[in-house]
C-alpha cells in the first residue's frame, strides 16, 4: 500500500501541530519519521491510520482518498508505544484477537496466529501472559498482533523508546527482519537517530509540524539541507562563509564570524547553489574530519584540543581555530595524538562540506539534487 499525504493541517485549541504536511510513502518500503518530541509524529500517524481526522487536506491509501473513512476499514495495523496489550490474555489470544474480531473461520485463525508467532519468535511463548514477558517480548506481541490481519501497511509509534539498548537492538534488527519478510510497507515514527540509520528506506524529518527533508539515510545525516535536520542529526559544524570564487571543480570561500582571530579560507565542492548568491551556511559532519599531527594540504587548518568527551568506541573532540570552535568524531583506537599537545590539524576533504540550501523536499529535483557531478557544472561562474 502506498501512502499519500496531500496538504494536512491538524490543530488542538488553537495551536496548529500538523501544518500544510505534504508527504508520500512507496508501497513496500520503511519510512521513518523522524523528529524531536512534541514535533507532531504521533499526531501523523493518528490521521493515516484514521484515529483523528485532519482540519484540511487529503490522506489517499493506494490511490484512494480515505478521508472519513473509520480506522477498521483503512487495512492498517498499528503498534502503540505501550505495547496496549490484553493483560487477561496469553499471548496466542493477543494475536489472534484481530482475527477473531473480524469473524474468520477457527481453522484460519489459527494457522495465521500460529505463522505470525513463528515470524515474531514467540512460538515457545505463545501461552505466557504479558505481566510474564520482557519489554521486547511484549512489544513482538504489539508486533505479531497488528501483522496477523495482514494489513497492507504497518504503523509503529517510538515502539522501541521502553527498551533498554541491548533489547533495542536486538528487536530494531527483527523488525527489519520482519519487514523484509512480509513485504508490508511501514510508516515508523522515532526521535532516535540511529533507529532511522538502521531501519528506513528513506527518512522524512519533522519539525514544527512540516516535513523539512525527505532522503535515503545517508543523505539526511552526511548531507542534510536545513540548519535544523544539521543540527538535530548531529551535524554541528555550521560555517557560515562568503565566497571568494568558483573553480574548476570547487569553490573557495573565507569563513566569517566575529570571533576570528583571522580569516580563514577554505574549499568545498562545488554546487550549482553558490552560484545563486555570494554568502552561504556550509555543513561540515564531524565524522568527515580527522585530527593529524601534520598538515594535510587543502583544509587542514592548526587547531587546539579544549574537550575531549569519550563516547563508547569513538571520542567527541571540540577543537579551537582561531576563535572558531568545531567538532570531530573520531575512532577512539585510531586517536593517538599526545593529549597535551596545544597545536594539532583539523582536517577535511573538499567534498565534506555541503551547503544548508535551504530547498526542502517539495523543491523541483534538479534544484535539490546536490549529487550533481561537479563537472556537469564546472561551467558555472
Amino acid at each position: 500500500m502506498s501512502i499519500v499525504l496531500e496538504n494536512i493541517t491538524k490543530s488542538f485549541r488553537g495551536r496548529t501541530v500538523l501544518n500544510n504536511l505534504s508527504l508520500t510513502v512507496k508501497k513496500g518500503e520503511f519510512h521513518v519519521i523522524l523528529g524531536p518530541n512534541g514535533e507532531g509524529k504521533s499526531t501523523l500517524l493518528a490521521v493515516i491510520s484514521g484515529l483523528i481526522q485532519p482540519d484540511k487536506g487529503n490522506i489517499i491509501l493506494e490511490n484512494r482518498r480515505v478521508n472519513g473513512v473509520p480506522p477498521e476499514k483503512r487495512d492498517i495495523g498499528f503498534v502503540f508505544q505501550d505495547y496496549a496489550l490484553f493483560p487477561h490474555m496469553p499471548v496466542y489470544e493477543n494475536v489472534a484477537y484481530g482475527l477473531r474480531a473480524k469473524g474468520l473461520k477457527e481453522a484460519t485463525i489459527k494457522e495465521r496466529t500460529k505463522r505470525y508467532l513463528k515470524l515474531a519468535r514467540l512460538d515457545d511463548l505463545q501461552n505466557f501472559y504479558p505481566k510474564q514477558l520482557s519489554g521486547g517480548q511484549k512489544q513482538r506481541v504489539g508486533v505479531a498482533r497488528a501483522l496477523a490481519t495482514e494489513p497492507t501497511a504497518l504503523l509503529l509509534d517510538e515502539p522501541l523508546s521502553h527498551l533498554d539498548a541491548i533489547e533495542r537492538e536486538r528487536l530494531r534488527d527483527e523488525l527489519k527482519r520482519i519487514q523484509k519478510e512480509t513485504k508490508a510497507t511501514v510508516c515508523y515514527v522515532t526521535h532516535e537517530q540511529t533507529e532511522a540509520m538502521a531501519l528506513a528506506d528513506r527518512v522524512s524529518v519533522l519539525h514544527r509540524g512540516c516535513i523539512e527533508q525527505v532522503e535515503s539515510p545517508d543523505d539526511i545525516f552526511y548531507r542534510p539541507k536545513t540548519p535544523f535536520v544539521a543540527n538535530f542529526v548531529g551535524a554541528t559544524n555550521i560555517l557560515n562563509v562568503s565566497l571568494a570564487r568558483l573553480n574548476r571543480d570547487t569553490a573557495t570561500f573565507n569563513i566569517k564570524g566575529p570571533k576570528l582571530a583571522k580569516p580563514i579560507e577554505i574549499k568545498a565542492k562545488k554546487y550549482p547553489v553558490f552560484a545563486d548568491k555570494k554568502e552561504h551556511a556550509l555543513c561540515l559532519h564531524p565524522e568527515k574530519v580527522t585530527l593529524a599531527q601534520r598538515s594535510n594540504g587543502s583544509n587542514s587548518l592548526p587547531a587546539r584540543i579544549v574537550k575531549i568527551v569519550p563516547q563508547g568506541a569513538i571520542l567527541k573532540v571540540t577543537c579551537d581555530i582561531s576563535g572558531l570552535t568545531l567538532q570531530a568524531v573520531v575512532p577512539k583506537t585510531a586517536f593517538n595524538l599526545n593529549l597535551k599537545t596545544d597545536h594539532i590539524w583539523f582536517c577535511f576533504p573538499p567534498d565534506a562540506l555541503h551547503p544548508l540550501c535551504g530547498r526542502t523536499c517539495r523543491a523541483a529535483k534538479h534544484l535539490r539534487a546536490c549529487s550533481i557531478v561537479s563537472r556537469q557544472i564546472s561551467n558555472v561562474g
